[in-house]
């Protein structure tokens, strides 16, 4: 059960140092092709034009919310079984059950290392 490192990552977040930390622990554990979006309706526009095989996303962003973008994500017919991992610093318990409702296939609490991001992703693409 072998990770695919090759795939497209999209990672959101509307902070850019939040960004710049996870496309560095993304290639710490091994994946190179790293693209970023600064919120949910940019990250829409690029799902659009690339066939990602990851998407990381922060849940607190304006104008759309990483919440919200699952949302679109799985309402979309190109997108609805795209591999989805959201980020936040709140353990918030009815965040986490409102993402699980909304199709999320892993959550990651603030602040994580390397280990925690691949173990997640793992989980993801490795199949559970």
């Amino acid at each position: 059960m072998s990770l695919d490192y090759s795939i497209p990552v999209l990672v959101v977040d509307d902070y850019q140092t939040m960004v710049r930390i996870l496309r560095n622990l993304l290639k710490q554990v091994g994946f190179k092709d790293v693209d970023d979006a600064s919120d949910g309706t940019a990250a829409l526009a690029k799902l659009r034009e690339k066939k990602y095989g990851l998407v990381i996303s922060d849940w607190n962003m304006e104008p759309m919310t990483g919440y919200e973008l699952l949302q679109h994500v799985r309402a979309d017919e190109q997108l609805r079984d795209l591999p989805f991992i959201m980020v936040t610093a709140e353990a918030k318990t009815e965040n986490v059950v409102a993402a699980k409702k909304a199709g999320v296939n892993n959550y990651i609490v603030k602040p994580f290392n390397a280990q925690t991001l691949q173990s997640k992703i793992a989980a993801v693409l490795g199949g559970e």
